[in-house]
């Protein structure tokens, strides 16, 4: 599972109507990008710590994906995520430290990592949202982080996530109003969207119907939860707690547009939870489930960019237990060998429905309103799509 990814020491074409350029228009439609490539934006990337004066000092690691404009990424440091003290996988993609782009008005979205996890978990999703033009901000949850030294209970952890994304939007927002920052007057206030895999996806639900204790926030306008816990009663690990799920009342209490997304072979969050998101939100004005046929749950992270990660030092799964990766043996055997689905596709999927879903619901990009029916999804034969 993702709550492992940090114990290692601390994890064919969209169809016909996706050209070869990377853009695709039809009738009187913009020319829009491909949602399964690379945008047109390149990458930067940063980092900072956000401390919580309101929750007695809470300190939150924050990694942060950006557009970045073109001039400035020639020559510019490759971005390296770190993984093993200053040991850290390069990324192909994003730069370091460089400033966001000078456009107003980008849209935030906010990523939640699983269960003690890392916030680089899906530095792949976090890449390709931000070359599409989004400021994407993943915080590493304190207390309920692979590094956290005294993890929290399951209740507390749940308890501190909803505040902790709520804080950070707070905390963009004021670096937006604040001339002297590199984010002054770079992002739109009025719609912000939260993304999360397995106990992130969670958070992300609980933004939109409150969790925990926590009421949602009304700034989020679209939410888009991956293999998330809806029915404790489904899930893998015993967490006997009234926040190891959602009551009816919380999904129908849901009143923005909502993706669920799940693998059909994920044994950990059963698929059958999304079945469950989709049948009692009834009051989003858009709800879509996007089951990725053969995918598990580790299909959504980045276990095997850092196995091979490991492989490629020559540091193979006989010696992972004496790296302390010992609890990555079972996931990347399970994901990244070759009778399994393909990570890549995995990830192309992930990546076309996820950037589609906040391009048309929080950029209002028309165009993207085709990769998120039920027919578009008749033509990938990995996915299913439903729609209401």
């Amino acid at each position: 599972m993702l709550s492992s990814l940090r114990s290692l020491f601390l994890a064919a074409l969209v169809s016909l109507l996706v050209a070869c350029s990377g853009s695709t228009s039809t009738g009187n439609t913009a020319p829009i990008d491909a949602p399964d490539a690379l945008g047109p934006n390149a990458v930067g990337h940063s980092s900072f710590t956000a401390i919580d004066s309101a929750r007695a000092g809470r300190s939150l690691l924050v990694d942060v994906w950006y557009p970045i404009d073109d001039e400035d990424a020639a020559d510019s440091p490759v971005a390296e995520y770190l993984l093993l003290g200053p040991l850290g996988l390069a990324s192909e993609v994003a730069v370091e430290g460089l400033p966001v782009s000078s456009r107003a008005n980008q849209t935030l979205l906010v990523f939640s990592h699983g269960y003690g996890g890392i916030q680089i978990q899906s530095f792949g999703l976090m890449e390709a949202l931000a070359s599409h033009g989004f400021i994407v901000i993943s915080p590493e949850h304190t207390g309920n982080a692979q590094s956290s030294v005294t993890p929290d209970s399951f209740d507390e952890a749940a308890a501190n996530r909803v505040p902790d994304v709520s804080f950070l939007i707070d905390t963009m927002f004021d670096r937006n109003d604040d001339p002297q920052d590199a984010f002054y007057q770079r992002i739109d206030e009025s719609a912000v969207g939260v993304v999360g895999h397995s106990f992130g996806g969670m958070t992300a639900v609980g933004m939109a119907a409150g969790w925990a204790g926590a009421p949602a926030d009304p700034r989020v306008a679209a939410i888009a939860p991956i293999s998330a816990v809806i029915d404790g009663g489904l899930q893998s690990d015993d967490r006997p707690s009234p926040n190891a799920g959602f009551t009816r009342e919380q999904l129908e209490s849901i009143i923005v547009p909502v993706m669920l997304m799940g693998g059909t072979e994920d044994t950990n969050v059963p698929i059958g939870n999304n079945a469950i998101a989709f049948e009692q939100i009834v009051n989003a004005p858009q709800v879509y489930k996007v089951d990725i046929i053969g995918a598990n749950h580790n299909h959504f992270a980045a276990i095997c960019a850092i196995a091979n990660w490991l492989l490629d030092r020559g540091w193979g799964p006989e010696i992972w237990p004496d790296l302390g990766a010992e609890a990555l043996i079972e996931p990347y055997e399970a994901t990244c060998g070759p009778d399994v689905l393909a990570i890549e596709e995995a990830n192309r999927l992930q990546n076309l429905y996820v950037v589609s879903f906040f391009k048309l619901h929080l950029r209002n990009v028309p165009g993207y309103a085709r990769f998120l029916t039920s027919e578009f999804a008749d033509m990938e034969p990995g996915v299913t799509v439903t729609v209401k």
